[in-house]
């Protein structure tokens, strides 16, 4: 008998999957998905995630067998966290809180995090900053069976160039693949509204689909405010249109219900915003569509038309997304600096697997395997659940993915444009000038509110602290504090990095 432990997410393909497992379509959609985790399993085995399209992280107990069966799916939407306790026991779950309260767990900081989170402003990698606790990565299962863990990788991006298509067949294929996945993303008895911005893939994604409603924040300061271009884009699309404005009060007092409900410490600055959006979308539905996947997919940053001249270089520093502090500042504002914990190591990997590949497929990779599960996936469902809101991304998809790994670098990035082929696809349902707008980014005013002496006491207090002097040498925080107060607004992510790691530990640490 196999027994579900454990579940989180939302499963697309599931008609097809009942009809395959011969699963009753009468089911409400718990009952139904527990029951496609049981018939897949005991059909398939290990290989069952690649049948399923979706969002998913999941223990299974088969019982027949005394084995414990985990899987994540294969780009990490869901998190899955694990540790083994000092007398043979295995603790997992989707949540690192649930771990915490359980027998056995012992609360340490595991503090070479911190080093590595001054680099990446996120919790990259398989630790995490509780000492002994791992997750699952993605594409990754566990066993457990007769006190033995064991972890098998069942996928991992591949990229195979095929140069016999041309552009518009590319975006057809992009185009029609997106029409497939947009008939599974919710059932006939769901509504759902869609999180908008200026951007193209929130914007593809609003287009493709039958909302009626979409959700957007915005800023009294005009020059960070999307949301102005986000209500263009429904009033184009004939939608309906719901803007948040956040204030710098509003946006600094969320700070700890942040980073206390994402669990681990995060330096995106937006993910504030998104969880003062995903709160306020709450208050009207119960699921929401975003359009996470697309930039690391098909070339969505601008740093990525850099990609042919850093060439071979990429290996010797591109660790993903971010890279906010090099080991010569690290090493001058920790009180423990281990030279043998570098960044690069969790990308070493990535570029062996790469070797031969364009300098794009290997930035790509190293985004999607490091930077989206890391921050992107771990901010959406975090976020989400705290505020009892589902959201699903239709553009993260296997499917999607797989044109993208077959796609050529010359339809991703040119000299003038990014995602060149996905934004050909999406002017298939918008306006060309939305379609193929210049990528702005999720901004956030916060690098002018640091600086106001209104907004930022809380990081003052933080940076004299006792905390901070536990493990910053607090003369040289302060100092790049300053500098940034002084006018060099580019400190502001070192601030923000530092500030939100002092938030969570008093968060988990010093308050609990």
């Amino acid at each position: 008998m196999i027994k579900i432990q454990e579940y989180s997410g939302h499963i697309r393909n599931w008609e097809a999957l009942c009809r395959e497992l011969k699963i009753g379509s009468s089911l409400s959609r718990e009952e139904r998905e527990q029951a496609i985790l049981v018939k897949a399993y005991e059909a398939w085995g290990a290989d069952m995630a690649n049948h399923m399209h979706g969002m998913f992280a999941f223990a299974l107990w088969d019982d027949e067998e005394k084995k414990l069966f985990c899987l994540r799916d294969q780009f990490g939407t869901k998190p899955f966290y694990y540790y083994e306790t000092a007398d043979g026991k295995l603790l997992y779950g989707t949540s690192v809180r649930k771990l915490m309260e359980q027998p056995g767990f012992v609360k340490e900081l595991n503090e070479e995090m911190l080093q590595l989170y001054l680099t990446f402003t996120y919790p990259a990698g398989e630790n995490t900053f509780f000492r002994g606790m791992k997750k699952l990565m993605p594409g990754h299962y566990l066993t457990w069976q007769r006190r033995e863990l064991r972890i098998h990788r069942y996928w991992a991006p591949e990229f195979h160039p095929d140069e016999s298509k041309s552009l518009d067949e590319w975006a057809d294929e992009i185009h029609t693949t997106l029409q497939e996945i947009m008939t599974e993303v919710k059932s006939a008895d769901e509504t759902a509204q869609s999180f908008l911005s200026g951007g193209v893939d929130s914007s593809y994604v609003l287009a493709m689909s039958d909302v009626k409603m979409a959700d957007s924040c915005g800023y009294e300061e005009e020059r960070f405010d999307e949301s102005k271009l986000a209500q263009q884009t429904a009033d184009i699309l004939g939608r309906k249109f719901f803007r948040r404005v956040i204030t710098p009060e509003e946006y600094f007092a969320t700070v700890p219900y942040v980073m206390y409900n994402m669990e681990q410490p995060l330096g995106d600055a937006s993910a504030i915003v998104f969880a003062i959006g995903c709160k306020a979308a709450a208050d009207h539905t119960k699921i929401c569509y975003s359009g996470e996947g697309a930039d690391e997919f098909f070339g969505g940053y601008n740093m990525y038309r850099n990609a042919e001249r850093y060439g071979e270089n990429l290996k010797t520093f591109y660790v993903g997304n971010t890279n906010i502090m090099k080991e010569d500042e690290k090493k001058r504002i920790l009180k423990k600096y281990d030279p043998d914990v570098l960044p690069i190591e969790l990308a070493e990997r990535i570029y062996e697997e790469t070797e031969g590949l364009d300098p794009l497929s290997k930035m790509s990779d190293v985004d999607i395997q490091i930077w989206l599960e890391g921050d992107i996936y771990l901010n959406v469902d975090k976020m989400s659940t705290a505020a009892g809101l589902e959201i699903r991304m239709p553009l993260t998809d296997t499917r999607i993915f797989d044109i993208a790994s077959r796609m050529p670098s010359k339809y991703k990035v040119n000299e003038e444009q990014n995602k060149v082929a996905f934004r050909t696809a999406a002017a298939k349902v918008l306006p060309e000038e939305i379609a193929f707008r210049k990528k702005l980014g999720f901004i956030v005013p916060i690098r002018i509110w640091m600086a106001d002496d209104r907004y930022n006491q809380d990081v003052r207090e933080k940076f004299h602290s006792e905390m901070a002097e536990k493990f910053f040498n607090v003369d040289e925080i302060n100092a790049i504090f300053d500098d940034y107060i002084g006018g060099n607004s580019d400190n502001w992510r070192k601030i923000w990095t530092i500030y939100t790691f002092l938030v969570w530990y008093e968060e988990y640490f010093v308050k609990r």
